[in-house]
């Protein structure tokens, strides 16, 4: 429950309130006797003392009364055409800019406003909610009445027109229940399209929003308005450093609390948002066939949506809700609006364990891939997913407050399932590759590590849908090891043999391994960019393989250390160097300090190193990194290119450039989780396996790589990662006699050197 928040609607209120007393005041000064002349007062007033032929109108949060503390102030001075009115205009816009407050304003007849609001939405959009503030009513009653008469004539194209700009503007803002610094204003299921809805409402083409869609327009202001006390400006963008502060304002006990309800009040208006078009789709594409299309037992095609047939009661089967939904998944429909509520409302528990057919439904729903996440959302709206599965309450709106996960936990998940629909045909058991996508997280609603809680709770869940126990263990499984492909492709060294019987062993079964194989595809695609792309896809390919072959019984065929392209370099002797894009390959003689030299290069030439692998064969090693620029255009390939080779060929001392850009730096004021050096033990027979997790900065493998220099260490093998702003850097390291670390001294000061470069 977050905090009693109804002070902030009534001090918006009261600030409007006291900003129409003020502007009144003015209107009046301004239209009185000009600078102590004499004459004037008649021609303004009429025999009652109002003021005539003059109106101040409020237009955006103002003509709402939804005033934040930061929020400027739009008006219209509205005239019939009197000479006099500049005067009148200065005599109120220079006080209110002489009191600090940010104005924007206009001047206008009623003739002049109605043609301005025909050619400009973001004038007709306030016009059509404009207040009437100060001065002649007459005047703002006729603007109001011609631009809404005009709006509502002229809809199909209007609509169109607002159609445009809101999905112009989600394209640019994005989702706001999925960011992690969300603009409050323009993202996707923000305030502006609450306002949107309601400019479609005054079209007479759709309802007006509902009591859920004002409640979390309410709350969307409230987070607003404490946004701006915190920060004491009018900002729309909640970032990560003042979410804390804003969730105290609101009385919610911290920012994931916060971001919660924020996630579940911006898909609510986003919810509502998708079906106010549906109606305005129709309007704008003409009538929809009216006829009657079966599409499952007791479920129909009607009018572009699906609907109950006729004389189906859905209180007499409980099976009904997922048979509908996955009906209109498959068909790429709605349900219709009256048919979810109908669902929700009326329809009885499945019994537990849920019958086959329920199962079965579940299933057809999630293998219709992203048809089904629409679906997935009307179920959740309706409030049917908690009843289904009650522990789905858990995970619902949780959000990830990492920028490497673009979705909140629920949101993930179907997005999982439905990229898992993809690998349905290359998997014995397709469905229970969909469930255990649809659980793989669900233990991010619960304390402890989400893979081991969430295997619990999915092997329950499992055995609720009415799974047998052989299946349900097998999901237990996946989920228990979702992670476990990426992660030791991304930060073990294949090529050891521990890895693969390690893996081999925890997997059990080439079933699965190729569900596993397949959910982390999926789960990797569904969390975002930073969290998969081909270099760990090739990665978990390669590991898949040999695990395959390891399970099997059979010799595995070892791949080729260098491809025809890398040995080729490597027959240059003294080094060589490949850029292609984002794409940089080293090859050369295998020598101490090798991987941190050449990360150091491309970190003072700015390239981020996003993902590095180095391996060696015999007396030659190669390392390919994956890079960015840190910002602008790429370096040139050929400067970049020398340097590598003078540094290669040790005629190029790359730390005091690196000094220099370290200087140059600015300091970040975002606090960071401090860094963390672990020796994982029993990883490899034949070198210490040292993982470093930090905050990312230049040349952050550089230090890391110098500081195992000093220790007398030797690099065999590496896998570097970067997720988001986290590095995630795994290294196989040796002492310099080829040996692992044993002596408990030498593992600390290790550890201490690492930590220290890090600082």
């Amino acid at each position: 429950m977050r905090g009693d928040t109804r002070s902030y609607a009534a001090a918006r209120k009261e600030r409007a309130a006291d900003i129409d007393r003020w502007l009144t005041d003015l209107l009046r000064t301004a239209c009185g006797t000009p600078y102590g002349q004499n004459g004037g007062t008649t021609r303004n007033v009429d025999e009652r003392g109002a003021l005539t032929g003059v109106a101040l109108v409020a237009v955006g949060s103002l003509g709402r009364s939804e005033l934040a503390p930061g929020s400027d102030l739009d008006l219209v001075l509205l005239h019939n055409g009197r000479d006099d009115v500049a005067r009148i205009a200065d005599r109120i816009w220079y006080p209110i800019w002489d009191s600090g407050v940010g104005l924007d304003h206009s001047v206008r007849t009623v003739d002049e406003a109605a043609k301005v609001a025909r050619e400009d939405l973001k004038a007709v959009l306030g016009l059509i909610q404009a207040r009437h503030v100060a001065g002649d009513p007459e005047l703002t009653r006729s603007a109001r009445e011609i631009v809404l008469a005009e709006w509502r004539a002229d809809s199909r194209r209007r609509l169109g027109e607002l159609r445009d700009a809101t999905d112009k503007r989600a394209e640019t803002s994005g989702e706001l229940a999925f960011l992690l610094e969300p603009d409050l204003k323009d993202a996707r299921g923000g305030i502006r399209d609450v306002q949107a809805m309601q400019a479609v409402a005054a079209a007479w083409v759709a309802s007006a929003p509902g009591p859920r869609v004002r409640e979390a327009y309410e709350l969307l202001l409230d987070i607003r308005h404490g946004l701006h006390l915190v920060t004491a400006r009018g900002a729309d963008r909640l970032v990560l450093q003042e979410q804390d502060a804003v969730a105290g304002i609101l009385g919610l006990l911290d920012a994931e609390a916060l971001m919660r309800r924020l996630a579940e009040a911006a898909r609510t208006i986003g919810h509502a948002f998708d079906a106010t078009w549906r109606t305005v789709d129709r309007l704008l594409t003409g009538p929809t066939p009216r006829g009657r299309r079966p599409l499952a037992d007791g479920v129909v095609e009607h009018g572009g949506e699906v609907v109950l047939a006729r004389g189906v009661n859905p209180r007499k089967d409980s099976v009904l809700v997922l048979r509908a939904a996955a009906a209109a998944a498959e068909a790429g429909l709605p349900l219709a609006p009256a048919t979810i509520t109908a669902l929700a409302t009326q329809s009885p528990p499945l019994p537990v364990p849920w019958p086959d057919e329920a199962r079965d439904a579940l299933v057809a729903l999630l293998g219709t891939g992203r048809a089904a996440v629409p679906v997935w959302e009307e179920l959740d709206q309706a409030g049917v997913l908690v009843r289904l599965l009650p522990d789905w309450e858990r995970v619902r709106h949780r959000p990830q407050r990492n920028p490497v996960h673009r979705y909140t936990v629920d949101r993930h998940l179907i997005e999982a399932a439905a990229g898992a629909a993809s690998f349905t045909r290359e998997v014995s058991r397709p469905d229970l590759l969909l469930i255990s996508a649809l659980l793989h997280d669900i233990g991010k609603g619960y304390p402890g590590d989400h893979s081991t809680v969430g295997a619990v709770v999915a092997r329950d869940i499992s055995a609720r849908i009415g799974l047998p126990p052989a299946d349900v263990d097998i999901v237990e499984t996946v989920v228990r090891h979702h992670l476990l492909l990426p992660e030791t492709a991304t930060r073990r060294d294949l090529d050891d043999p521990v890895t693969i019987s390690r893996v081999a062993e925890a997997v059990g079964s080439r079933e699965v391994l190729e569900l596993l194989a397949a959910l982390a595809v999926a789960d990797g695609n569904a969390t975002g960019p930073a969290a998969w792309n081909s270099w760990k896809a090739s990665l978990v390919a390669d590991l898949v393989r040999r695990v395959r072959s390891a399970l099997s019984g059979t010799p595995l065929r070892p791949a080729p250390s260098f491809s025809v392209e890398q040995a080729s370099l490597a027959r240059h002797g003294g080094g060589a160097v490949r850029i292609n894009g984002g794409a940089v390959t080293v090859v050369a003689p295998d020598r101490a300090g090798l991987l941190w030299r050449a990360a150091g290069v491309l970190a003072a030439h700015r390239m981020v190193v996003r993902a590095a692998s180095a391996a060696s064969a015999g007396s030659t090693a190669m390392i390919e990194f994956s890079v960015i620029p840190e910002y602008g255009s790429p370096p040139d390939p050929a400067t970049l290119e020398a340097d590598l080779r003078l540094v290669l060929a040790g005629r190029l001392d790359i730390e005091q450039r690196l000094a220099r850009r370290t200087r140059s730096l600015r300091p970040t004021r975002v606090p960071v989780a401090p860094p963390r050096v672990t020796l994982v033990d029993d990883a490899s027979n034949t070198a210490t396996v040292i993982e470093v997790r930090a905050h990312d900065r230049p040349g952050l493998l550089w230090r890391i790589g110098r500081a195992f220099g000093e220790c007398g260490l030797d690099v065999r093998a590496a896998r570097v990662e970067t997720l988001g702003a986290e590095a995630v850097d795994v290294f196989y390291v040796v002492d310099r006699a080829g040996r692992p670390l044993t002596d408990e001294a030498q593992r600390v000061q290790v550890r201490d050197q690492v930590l220290a470069a890090l600082r």
